[in-house]
């Protein structure tokens, strides 16, 4: 079957691989509908993507059928699929917390993804997308990210929230941080990424990289921000944003280490909190938003093509990803 895989870093080509033979017993065999691109994606394609080894067939924002009655599953049933392959029994899984579990694989990271015809995948990471299309099925995952992310950070109603990145996690997280009912601004360096989160979602309260956050509404600093930017830098100067008792929420991942001043983390009794992945409750959350239309999943969408054309297309929609939001793989094609 026709795999995508990154061989290297800036190379990405279509490879011939057998297809799943022997399903282990509680797996359930999917031919894969959509698949989502993401940060994640071009990071990988760029050769800056933690926790990863070339080759690796990519793919990790799923969507597809049960190719077989397995599991409890029916031939046929839609589905989204949890990338996240938890262990079971480490701490963290015992604890709730599979979205870090200590063994975690990741598809399309940590070993290959569902870019290609069919995937196996346990049943237990199967959640069925009844009243979705393929296209908005294959969301569901980037869009987790956003809501686990808000649920991680406790956002109530009327909280002042900034969101630093304008990509699609960062919108994400505003979405669900504006569900919420927070007061929700945003911070890109891309005038042509908060036009789309102005024209697509409404979000009117914006600011460029470079003004002076002082001179907004909320000179006190913002109760909560998250950081979607994938960039140290950006990750540090977020730091001065937070309000007093505020908190901080990094939903990227970057290589290397990051700093601040201990004063005035302490000064503002910040909360700093990691949010990695997602959990089975937030892909719920993200289901009934679409399925509600509280999410509007043709605003998201901002290309579909073929296995075939994103081939020859990847390295140019990596350097033109800022003009994106979600590209998404017809498997069907």
């Amino acid at each position: 079957m026709k795999c995508g895989q990154c061989t290297e870093p800036n190379k990405f080509e279509i490879v011939e691989k057998p297809a799943p033979s022997d399903v282990p017993d509680g797996w359930v065999l999917i031919n894969i509908a959509a698949v989502g691109i993401c940060g994640t994606d071009y990071h990988i394609y760029g050769g800056n993507q933690p926790f990863f080894n070339y080759p690796r067939v990519i793919g990790h924002e799923l969507s597809g059928h049960v190719a077989a009655d397995a599991a409890g599953w029916s031939k046929g049933d839609l589905v989204v699929i949890n990338p996240y392959l938890s262990c079971g029994t480490c701490h963290a899984c015992r604890k709730g917390k599979p979205n870090c579990c200590m063994a975690i694989e990741v598809l399309g990271v940590h070993r290959d993804g569902g870019l290609c015809k069919q995937i196996a995948v346990p049943a237990s990471n199967l959640i069925a997308a009844d009243g979705l299309t393929a296209l908005q099925a294959a969301m569901v995952e980037f869009l987790a990210v956003g809501a686990h992310a808000v649920s991680r950070s406790k956002v109530s109603k009327g909280d002042k929230v900034l969101v630093v990145g304008v990509g699609p996690i960062g919108i994400g997280a505003a979405l669900f941080a504006q569900i919420a009912g927070a007061d929700v601004h945003l911070l890109d360096a891309s005038t042509e990424r908060l036009a789309m989160a102005r024209d697509g979602f409404g979000f009117e309260q914006q600011h460029l990289v470079g003004e002076d956050m002082k001179a907004t509404p909320h000179a006190d600093g913002f109760d909560i921000v998250f950081d979607a930017t994938g960039n140290p830098a950006a990750i540090e100067a977020g730091f001065n944003l937070i309000a007093h008792g505020g908190t901080y929420v990094l939903i990227s991942v970057v290589k290397g280490k990051i700093a601040f001043e201990d004063s005035e983390f302490h000064k503002r009794e910040m909360q700093l909190l990691a949010s990695r992945n997602a959990l089975d409750a937030d892909f719920q959350t993200v289901m009934d938003a679409l399925r509600s239309g509280q999410i509007d999943s043709d605003a998201l969408l901002s290309r579909k093509i073929s296995l075939d054309e994103f081939s020859h297309s990847f390295g140019n929609l990596a350097e033109s990803r800022g003009d994106l939001i979600k590209v998404i793989v017809d498997m069907s094609q």
